[in-house]
């Protein structure tokens, strides 16, 4: 009988956290303040607290994990590890795929693998509650569960208008483990009053809700606030390296030496980060292997985007930095895919990208819904409408090894399941989705907005 998972004991769970800033072959551009000059750390202290921004700058390479934030995480962790074999002679590809499983988490998502950290660290510095914002659902799912277990934390989140009223069961995932959710934009704070009063109906995206959750926390008069973020940061992707650390392991007891592609979905880049950073430590090494990020086409951030100096929100309250953007005022289509609307990448991905070390590319909402029935009807398991987009490019990448005739072992992210997206296969079955195109003259009129921004060098080695 051939084995379809591949599990790990608790006692092999990675005991660091790897920070590929230390190996990258062009270092990181500084985040810039309003004044156009390097962010200092202390400066960060009204919106995270001291022992994560200390994470957020190291330059080290590996970082303990604390054995109490292990003990959380061993509710679901080592994650499997699963060969497609149904999928495989569906496609009939000699490819071997493999993906790492991350929808077994409580939260159904990789989101609690940082979410749990960023609310110990909270609490051992003596924060009481925790502002953030989500997409669709996933993220501000994860910071109440992580929230609820680790005990004495408020946890408040700011969930985009058209994710809440996409996805009303994600709304009370976080109100069962004790979190308030507002949909965003809303009358609650400045930035979200100023985008109603110019554009009522307005969607929402993922820069207006962090704009919001960042003034509710540095405007809460007791200082006891601090806000937290569920992708794009250093500290954040950081946390995200087990998966890619469990995978290694995994695929060694699968009898494969490397995979010669890794694929994730990109929005902000957590995920992707988490499976991909640890092998492209490989990869600096000298490996030969092919990583693709993907993301949608009605919010290409990497493959249109600029590598730019921006705000990480649509008010502008967050430092510059430097990575690929569609430009702070950027609001994407209302796309099933919430967590993947953003008009922003990592910086760390980004220089990945800028390097050379990734290749970005991106697919349409219809054909990711496709693969994503396909799947389902092959493995069982219904993928969350952002993991849909790392299945399209796996199909491709199977079927380009079945037309050149290799055996390639390819490795993605499964990184949440779609049981509380079904909406959007409701309306896909039903032939209510569209695909949505960026036009140039819209994207001109976001870029314009950051056209006065300094400019960062697109600095690389050009070993790749």
């Amino acid at each position: 009988m051939s084995d379809v998972k591949f599990l790990l004991d608790e006692k092999d769970m990675p005991r660091q956290w790897y920070n590929l800033a230390a190996d990258l072959p062009s270092p990181l551009q500084p985040p810039l303040g309003p004044d156009g000059q390097p962010v200092r750390p202390e400066m960060l202290t009204p919106v995270f607290p001291t022992n994560l921004i200390e994470q957020e700058v190291s330059r080290e390479r590996w970082i303990t994990i604390p054995d109490e934030i292990l003990q959380l995480l061993y509710l679901w962790r080592p994650s499997p590890l699963y060969r497609a074999r149904r999928l495989e002679k569906a496609l009939g590809t000699p490819a071997h795929i493999y993906y790492k499983n991350e929808a077994v988490s409580p939260a159904g998502s990789h989101k609690p693998n940082t979410a749990i950290p960023q609310a110990w660290y909270n609490k051992q510095f003596g924060i009481k509650r925790i502002c953030t914002e989500t997409g669709a659902g996933q993220w501000g799912s994860a910071l109440a569960l992580a929230c609820a277990l680790i005990g004495g934390l408020e946890c408040k989140v700011f969930m985009v208008k058209i994710s809440f009223e996409q996805k009303p069961f994600r709304r009370l995932m976080m109100e069962t483990w004790g979190a308030s959710c507002v949909a965003s934009p809303s009358n609650q704070t400045k930035a979200g009053r100023d985008v109603l009063a110019e554009h009522p109906d307005s969607p929402g995206s993922l820069g207006i809700a962090i704009s919001e959750a960042v003034e509710a926390t540095v405007t809460d008069p007791t200082g006891q606030t601090r806000y937290s973020l569920g992708s794009v940061l250093n500290h954040v992707l950081m946390h995200q390296t087990i998966i890619g650390q469990e995978a290694k392991k995994q695929l060694a007891k699968a009898g494969e030496k490397q995979p010669d592609v890794i694929i994730g979905c990109v929005g902000g880049g957590s995920n992707f980060a988490g499976l991909a950073f640890p092998f492209l430590a490989d990869k600096i090494a000298g490996a030969k292997m092919e990583v693709l990020a993907v993301e949608p086409t009605s919010c290409p951030t990497l493959t249109r985007g600029p590598f730019a100096y921006d705000h990480g929100d649509i008010a502008g309250m967050t430092p510059l930095l430097a990575m690929h953007t569609l430009g702070h005022t950027f609001v994407p289509p209302p796309i099933h895919a919430g967590g993947l609307r953003y008009h922003g990448m990592a910086p760390l991905v980004s220089q990945t990208v800028v390097e050379g070390l990734v290749k970005a590319v991106a697919y349409p909402q219809l054909k990711c819904y496709e693969s994503a029935v396909l799947f389902a009807r092959t493995e069982g398991i219904i993928p969350a409408p952002e993991t849909s987009h790392a299945i399209a490019c796996v199909i491709d990448q199977a079927n380009q090894a079945t037309q050149e005739g290799k055996q390639k072992v390819i490795l993605f992210n499964f990184s949440g399941h779609g049981l509380m997206d079904l909406t959007g296969y409701d309306n896909y079955f039903r032939g209510k989705l569209a695909d949505h195109h960026l036009e140039e003259d819209e994207l001109a009129k976001s870029l314009k907005a950051i056209s006065h921004l300094p400019k960062p060098k697109a600095q690389k080695t050009g070993k790749w």
